[in-house]
């Protein structure tokens, strides 16, 4: 995607990278070059078209294998999760667009 059409995915991207951030600030490690890691690490495994279970250990803040630590998200709860997300934005939109023609009608 080029133009104005990729802006809505860096917003859910950017958004959706709000959780690896945090869990690395809760867990006292540097933000930065823990989320540096963790996407070269994603990024290397997309080059190699392979998958990736890469994630921040809650614990210490050391990038583990979630797959080694029993830790499975799965696909159908984040794509419900995703869907709720966009159905509420485009709720909250709607409602928005409602209050202000009520405003400029009176």
């Amino acid at each position: 995607l080029q133009g104005i059409q990729q802006g809505p995915f860096i917003a859910v991207g950017d958004a959706l990278e709000v959780i690896p951030r945090t869990l690395a600030q809760n867990c006292g490690v540097s933000v930065i070059r823990t989320i540096t890691e963790l996407r070269a690490k994603h990024a290397a495994a997309a080059a190699a078209s392979e998958t990736c279970h890469v994630g921040i250990n809650g614990i210490t803040g050391e990038l583990v294998d979630m797959n080694e630590l029993g830790i499975w998200e799965p696909f159908s709860v984040k794509v419900q999760t995703i869907k709720t997300a966009v159905e509420n934005a485009c709720m909250i939109l709607r409602i928005d667009d409602v209050v202000s023609g009520s405003k400029k009608a009176h």
